[in-house]
């Protein structure tokens, strides 16, 4: 008997290391992805809003045809909404219109919607076209009641549209949110009644089992020492076969770190590795925010980047905050957008490249 023990102990360790190894990602392997996807070169600024009062936010990019086109969220004072803007070539932007508008409904989102795209095309060097599902092109987006600037309760929903995304047009939303901190599966660590960005994929070869995975980020408490402590904020899964009904994947985030703001996960796949770009804050000498990343082979388990920043303040326009990544590679040239921000917490949407392009020529308003 102690034998056949002994054993079972000795086939479950040597599973459980063979797992283990399938899915860890080797330095060599990391490095070399560091190497592809690095932009050293800062182009600029490309959009900024038309005053001071509005703050751009949070890009995210596809392609139609022959042009680009951006997903962000403008700030009024009131809240976010979501906004359309069009390029040829990726680094000329011009605005279209709005997405998803304000309402006076009694709505539980009626004065926060900020989208993000879902379904993209997300091969490294891919078309970066939006796939549609169920005859719909759909958008994850966090929504809440209440004016003012990421107020709470903030909660996940799902919008959709029958026409393309590259379509101005106001997308029609879900009654209720898909997620919420209120929800009976609600983890530790989200639930301080703030939900943010989301970035929903499809699992083609069903790693999760599941047919479609979102990564969203969401403030909790810690459980250090088994006490509550301040707020953290972190990135945790979520599945769904429908894109309407999902449930929570795991108990723990799968990306964090001991202190901060680790969020605004973007998926790309690069060879046989999911890279996810993210941004940190408040944990790099506890101060300034940076864009960073993180390597998966089963899109569950996240091996993290511990070298150089992808994306940190260095410039005026960028110098309070430089963070929320959308990275792309087009024609053997990165493009990492993001958002920036200079000390008078002017937000706009910048652009740093892998070669040299040039200068931008945008500045925030004076």
């Amino acid at each position: 008997m102690i034998r056949l023990i002994l054993a079972l102990f000795l086939f479950v360790c040597a599973f459980k290391s063979h797992a283990q190894n399938a899915n860890s990602v080797s330095a060599e392997e990391m490095e070399k992805i560091y190497e592809d996807v690095k932009t050293p070169y800062k182009y600029g600024l490309m959009m900024v809003p038309n005053d001071r009062e509005h703050k751009m936010d949070c890009p995210t990019v596809f392609r139609k045809g022959k042009d680009w086109y951006m997903t962000y969220l403008i700030f009024s004072g009131r809240g976010y909404e979501t906004w359309l803007a069009k390029s040829k070539d990726l680094l000329h932007w011009e605005k279209q219109g709005k997405l998803m508008s304000f309402g006076d409904a009694g709505h539980w989102d009626d004065n926060q919607k900020a989208g993000y795209n879902a379904l993209l095309d997300i091969k490294w060097g891919g078309s970066y076209g939006v796939n549609p599902y169920d005859g719909k092109y759909w958008m994850s987006y966090f929504g809440g009641k209440e004016k003012g600037y990421e107020v709470e309760p903030l909660s996940i929903g799902m919008a959709y549209a029958t026409e393309p995304p590259s379509v101005v047009q106001e997308w029609k939303r879900l009654d209720k949110p898909v997620l919420s901190s209120v929800d009976a599966d609600v983890r530790w660590w989200e639930n301080r009644n703030k939900l943010f960005k989301s970035t929903v994929i499809e699992d083609k070869k069903r790693l999760t089992g599941h047919r479609f995975v979102m990564y969203y980020n969401a403030v909790g408490d810690s459980l250090a020492n088994n006490k509550k402590t301040r707020w953290y904020e972190r990135i945790g899964m979520a599945v769904s076969d429908d894109m309407v009904h999902w449930q929570r994947f795991n108990k723990n985030p799968v990306v964090h770190h001991p202190a901060g703001i680790t969020g605004d996960a973007v998926i790309q796949q690069i060879g046989k590795n999911y890279v996810m770009f993210y941004f940190g804050a408040f944990w790099q000498d506890r101060k300034g925010s940076f864009n960073r990343f993180a390597v998966s082979k089963d899109l569950v388990n996240w091996t993290d980047w511990t070298g150089n920043n992808l994306i940190e303040s260095s410039e005026k326009y960028d110098e309070l905050y430089a963070h929320k990544s959308f990275v792309l590679k087009y024609k053997g040239v990165v493009y990492h957008f993001y958002c920036a921000v200079n000390k008078q917490d002017q937000r706009g949407i910048a652009v740093a490249t892998s070669k040299d392009l040039g200068k931008s020529k945008v500045e925030f308003v004076k």
